[in-house]
């Protein structure tokens, strides 16, 4: 059994296959797939699993380059997104860089993801764009 945080077999596949530049998206669960991409889902039923919750595992394994969020994200999320962003960078010892699109420009480039993972979240646009750094 692993000892890292993360448990789950299809993430933590998918992480181990991703290089650098690659996206990924964690996405609430109202967040259209396009289709072709592949989809790990983890919604079991409103708000269970939180996006917070399933951001934090997959930041335990993932070297995160980049974060791109909806601008029409609120206030709230923003400040989560942007502080989890802070401690991320201290940890890796390196900047995140940070953008937004609007949601339609956002669900436009989710077609170029390697996979969503679909949480039961339910608060409007808690979705991410994750983008792959490297370890050294």
């Amino acid at each position: 059994m692993k000892r890292t945080a993360l448990l789950n077999r299809h993430l933590s596949a998918l992480i181990a296959t991703l290089g650098h530049g690659d996206r990924i998206v964690v996405a609430d669960a109202g967040l259209p797939v396009p289709p072709g991409v592949p989809v790990i889902d983890l919604a079991v039923t409103a708000g269970v699993p939180r996006f917070d919750q399933v951001l934090q595992a997959i930041r335990a394994e993932l070297v995160i380059e980049g974060i791109v969020w909806a601008q029409e994200a609120s206030a709230d999320l923003t400040r989560d997104l942007t502080a989890a962003c802070d401690g991320w960078a201290a940890d890796q010892g390196r900047p995140i860089a940070r953008s937004t699109l609007t949601h339609e420009a956002f669900k436009e480039s989710t077609a170029s993801a390697r996979a969503f993972i679909r949480t039961g979240e339910v608060t409007p646009y808690a979705n991410v764009i994750l983008i792959s750094g490297v370890a050294f």
